[in-house]
């Protein structure tokens, strides 16, 4: 195994994702496409794609030759993961509509798997316990449609597609599972939030977090 990780920009790198494959011994390779040319597709059977303050939707050739590189690993049945800005152009490389949130999300915020999202064997390994109930780590304002032979793997009320999966090896998710305690505080530094329940909020929640994404690393990854 391969991984070609797609940064969008610098502050929003791969977290506890590289962590995991360091730690696995996996081959990895990270590209800021913003500044360097996508490598050949052909090298990696994984493709991870970051986030980004941008629109998928921005008139940038990168973003361009971004949704091109998701298209050709989803052509090939390859496996891509996409995160946040990532969730965001898997959906518009598979033809949905991506457009603004009716609100922001930031910080932690409840979604629910959903009855798809529960069996799925990669998914379900986010769930605290045996519920549906997931608090997950948001920072995004823009949204999409959800595919033409997606499954919805989880929702709330502020915005209904919030993960879904494609054909096999295809996963989307709106938030950051890859976050670890520092990016968490770093991003959020010039937000208008109260740092002093985002703390309380990330002391109790992340250690159940990170090792529901380890979870999800160790079926992503590996199967």
């Amino acid at each position: 195994m391969s991984v070609l990780i797609i940064k969008n920009i610098d502050s929003e790198g791969p977290g506890t994702i590289e962590d995991y494959i360091k730690e696995k011994s996996i081959p990895y390779r990270i590209v800021n496409i913003t500044r360097e040319p996508v490598p050949d597709a052909d090298g990696f059977d994984t493709l991870v794609i970051m986030g980004g303050p941008m629109s998928v939707n921005d008139d940038d050739d990168y973003l361009r030759r971004e949704e091109d590189l998701v298209m050709r690993f989803i052509g090939n049945e390859r496996k891509v993961l996409g995160i946040c800005l990532g969730s965001q152009m898997i959906a518009k490389a598979l033809g949905a509509r991506v457009y603004k949130g009716p609100a922001t999300e930031i910080g932690w915020y409840r979604i629910a798997a959903s009855g798809a999202g529960m069996t799925d064997e990669m998914f379900s390994r986010l769930a605290v316990a045996d519920t549906s109930e997931l608090m997950v780590f948001h920072w995004h304002g823009e949204t999409f449609d959800l595919p033409e032979g997606a499954v919805r793997l989880a929702s709330n009320a502020l915005y209904p597609n919030q993960a879904f999966k494609y054909g096999t090896g295809v996963y989307a998710f709106q938030f950051h599972i890859e976050v670890n305690r520092e990016m968490v505080y770093d991003w959020m530094r010039h937000e208008p939030l109260d740092m002093g329940k985002l703390k309380t909020q990330t002391e109790e929640i992340y250690p159940s977090y990170s090792g529901r994404a380890r979870a999800f690393y160790e079926g992503f990854f590996n199967k």
